[in-house]
């Protein structure tokens, strides 16, 4: 007997996103930030659950969902290995000395007359340097907001100028989860995908700092060089800091550029930071491997638990301790584990078009790119509003719209800039949402007292649409291009 396949309803297709929503949301109130580690998880496999009884029900076999799941999941598996080597080199960055050089470096441009503009550029080095929005606003940020306060400024305005810079970089950063999440959901690769997001970032951060400089000039100040100096000193007293640590991150940005591909890159960066670690961190290479008086063996331990698993240099300074740890792959994995639950989830919503149809009929009104572009910015929105979590406002309306811009002959670095410009930054800006309610709570500045401060987040999802309405640097398929997709 053969079984007539049936296209979903609207309403059949709905309820799956439904189901997720309504459990990211109560995951979100029982764990609070806790919830990325694990029920996020769970609530995308029982929301597929639910999407794949509705497509045997329109006649599709389990064989064939499983299928669509299985091609879904290899579809981002160059994200997750490229993902696993970032681990590794962020944790041998950490060990050589290069993220706290420069963080050091970063720290000496801050100067009181230009507090807020240099607040911000702070960030934006630290978070570029670590990948981490969170680790930037937890350590930095809450130093940069202790001399702000002691400068008379209002704490919700260097909070604005904290989170802004910090939201650049792990926008921009290829250590950042997020930045390596949005091109697998569009399809694309990473540096494709940062390269691509300079023509709306880099607008958008200038606009930001000439704000907050044009405003610091207003602002009378106070020398804050004790607190900075306390800082300083701590990495200083760590590491062996020597500007020749820069040349290995000058060396994969010139593969960057040469355009080699993202993952010999990143292992080729990861390797030579681990032995500028040997050459350059001996303390520190003792210090992780706990071994001393054997060289060689404490070298091979550090450079591999660096790569491999958590590390931590200990400093004088709490806050810089804090600051100066990485997981290496081991702290990828759940990172890992959330992309595969999404893209099984975005399988199953695919293997009977309920995805299609969802896109399709938000899309109907959207004709031009400017309204496309606006329409999967909003649906991104939507998602840091009701799945209360920036990655599921990245996942989910990535499979949903892929399809429909490469149909459209859109290159998928258009889909995933545009997640990243609306789904990565306004994530902060909701406070029930779990990086909105954790960047108030590190701070201590509602999310509704710093969010009107924070012109980065605010002014990136309106970049990207206007550029979009503009037609301003929109890549298209050639016809050749168009062929082979």
């Amino acid at each position: 007997m053969t079984v007539t396949k049936r296209e979903p309803a609207i309403w059949q297709a709905l309820i799956p996103i439904g189901v997720l929503v309504l459990l990211l949301s109560i995951n979100v109130i029982i764990f609070g930030a806790d919830a990325t580690g694990g029920p996020n998880q769970v609530a995308m496999v029982l929301a597929a659950g639910v999407g794949a009884i509705f497509a045997i029900r329109l006649g599709y076999k389990w064989s064939e969902i499983e299928h669509s799941i299985v091609k879904s999941i290899s579809s981002a598996m160059a994200a997750i290995l490229i993902l696993m080597v970032i681990g590794a080199l962020s944790g041998t960055w950490l060990l050589s000395g290069i993220v706290p050089a420069m963080i050091y470096y970063g720290l000496k441009i801050l100067n009181p007359t230009i507090f807020l503009f240099a607040a911000t550029v702070v960030c934006c080095i630290v978070s570029l340097a670590t990948g981490s929005s969170w680790s930037t606003v937890a350590t930095v940020g809450i130093a940069l907001l202790g001399i702000g306060k002691t400068l008379g400024i209002s704490e919700p305005v260097v909070a604005g100028a904290i989170i802004s810079g910090s939201y650049f970089g792990d926008k921009m950063s290829p250590l950042s989860d997020t930045t390596n999440l949005a091109p697998a959901m569009a399809g694309t690769d990473l540096f494709t995908h940062v390269r691509y997001m300079m023509y709306t970032t880099i607008p958008t951060l200038i606009i930001t700092l000439i704000i907050f400089l044009v405003w610091g000039f207003t602002l009378t100040t106070t020398d804050t060089s004790t607190e900075t100096e306390a800082v300083m000193s701590a990495i200083d007293s760590a590491f062996n800091l020597n500007p020749v640590l820069f040349i290995v991150p000058a060396l994969v940005l010139v593969m960057i550029v040469k355009k080699m591909p993202a993952l010999p890159a990143l292992l080729i960066g990861s390797l030579l930071g681990g032995i500028f670690a040997i050459i350059f961190q001996p303390q520190i290479i003792d210090q992780v491997s706990g071994i001393n008086g054997d060289f060689v063996k404490s070298s091979f331990m550090a450079v591999m638990k660096a790569m491999s698993i958590d590390t931590a240099i200990k400093t004088d300074n709490a806050m810089i301790s804090d600051l100066l740890s990485s997981g290496g792959m081991y702290g990828m994995m759940n990172t890992i584990w959330l992309i595969v639950c999404a893209m099984m989830f975005g399988g199953v919503m695919e293997s009977c078009g309920m995805l299609r149809v969802i896109a399709e009929r938000i899309i109907q009104w959207a004709h031009s790119t400017g309204s496309l572009v606006a329409s999967t910015a909003a649906t991104c929105i939507f998602f840091n509003l009701t799945a209360s979590d920036q990655y599921m406002a990245i996942a989910v309306p990535g499979r949903m719209y892929a399809d429909t811009y490469r149909k459209r002959g859109y290159k998928p670095e258009l889909l995933s800039r545009t997640l990243e410009d609306a789904g990565t930054v306004t994530s902060v800006l909701i406070p029930w949402n779990t990086c909105g309610a954790t960047q108030a709570k590190v701070l201590g500045v509602s999310t509704f007292a710093y969010a009107p401060y924070a012109f980065f987040c605010i002014i990136s999802p309106v970049m990207t649409v206007l550029q979009a309405y503009i037609n301003f640097k929109i890549r298209r398929f050639s016809d050749d291009e168009a062929k082979q997709s």
